[in-house]
């Protein structure tokens, strides 16, 4: 029977040879139907979409139709492999279909597509080219290659964003090193949220720098504390005479009876990789993946490992910035934290005996 032929034999009998023309002839018939049908599901929505592909499946698998209609069937696929989400294989589809017949402009249209949604932007830039020189009018070919476009300059514009960043905390690294700065943990975060340091043209740093009254915790934030200044003129400038504190009724917050102090004990430095992750927080390289890791688990461990007391140590006012955070006891939280008690306040002698400790502590 022409039926169990083997294939690419040649029928023998004119019998044979009517039996394959009738047998080709179902096979085709089968596969338009199976393609009207598969098209029908399109229309009916999404619920009926997994019904296409496999309408659209079984037609190309009767292996009946020419190759230009067999190149609309893995076109029709990729259309529905696309409103599935299904993008890697709704490009595979449309490049079948384009092996097929390599000017089926829908085909093109939803390589593109595809290749936009798998973020392979120069591949989908092409497959628009590609179209647009078979039909240099068609407006939604005009429309994704100019969204790809904007895409790409996205893209190019993040990632010199992402590569700056990345430059510059390397550079505030370097810098930190260089000046054998000790960085450590993070402290009130929800008082200086993600402030940093900033390294200048001439290579100075300019810190944040959270003063934080003790008595109260109360704070005062001062943005742009340069570390060749000297902490008397900053502090000159906080407590000045016609600026008194809201909440120092007794009035024993003046300059002259002012101390500084940091904390000695406040735990380890950081390691470089978690210092430049630091420094990257809230970075174009941050939301891109750069430095991601286990340090926000790895701050909590260090937290649970070093609660010790206190060791307040008392700032020399006439000093630079640079020179007390170079202090070898000195690990700065992340940003330099100094603690403001007053001579005056009975609240002083209680600090000083170390029988008061920061509330994260």
């Amino acid at each position: 029977m022409a039926l169990w032929m083997e294939k690419g034999s040649e029928p023998l009998t004119e019998t044979e040879k009517a039996d394959l023309e009738a047998i080709a002839a179902i096979k085709e018939s089968s596969a338009f139907e199976l393609k009207e049908k598969g098209n029908q599901y399109v229309k009916m929505g999404k619920n009926h979409y997994s019904e296409a592909v496999d309408c659209y499946t079984r037609a190309i698998n009767q292996n009946a139709l020419t190759d230009s209609d067999t190149s609309i069937l893995f076109s029709n696929r990729a259309l529905v492999n696309l409103l599935l989400g299904n993008f890697r294989r709704a490009l595979n589809d449309a490049n079948d279909a384009l092996k097929l017949q390599p000017s089926n402009i829908k085909a093109i249209y939803r390589a593109a597509k595809a290749s936009l949604s798998l973020n392979l932007l120069d591949e989908a830039q092409d497959y628009c080219q590609m179209g647009l020189h078979l039909d240099p009018n068609n407006e939604e070919l005009k429309k994704l290659d100019n969204q790809i476009g904007v895409k790409i300059l996205e893209n190019e514009k993040h990632e010199a964003e992402v590569s700056k960043a990345v430059a510059d905390a390397k550079e505030l690294v370097s810098a930190m090193e260089n000046r054998d700065l000790k960085i450590g943990k993070a402290m009130y975060r929800e008082l200086t949220g993600l402030k940093k340091p900033v390294l200048d043209k001439t290579n100075i740093l300019h810190w944040p720098v959270l003063l934080l009254y003790a008595e109260v915790m109360s704070s005062d934030f001062i943005e742009d504390f340069c570390e060749t200044d000297m902490f008397s003129d900053h502090l000159d400038m906080v407590f000045a005479e016609d600026q008194p504190l809201s909440w120092d009724v007794e009035n024993n917050y003046k300059r002259e009876f002012i101390e500084l102090y940091y904390d000695a004990g406040s735990g380890p430095r950081l390691s470089k990789e978690k210092l430049l992750c630091y420094l990257l927080e809230g970075t174009a390289a941050a939301s891109n993946g750069v430095g991601s890791g286990d340090e926000e688990k790895d701050a909590v461990e260090d937290l649970k490992q070093n609660t010790g007391s206190p060791k307040w140590i008392k700032v020399n006012e006439r000093r630079t910035l640079h020179d007390v955070l170079k202090e070898s006891k000195f690990i700065i939280p992340e940003i330099p934290v100094f603690y403001v008690v007053s001579k005056k306040s009975s609240f002083y002698s209680k600090f000083k005996d170390g029988k008061w400790a920061p509330p994260s502590v």
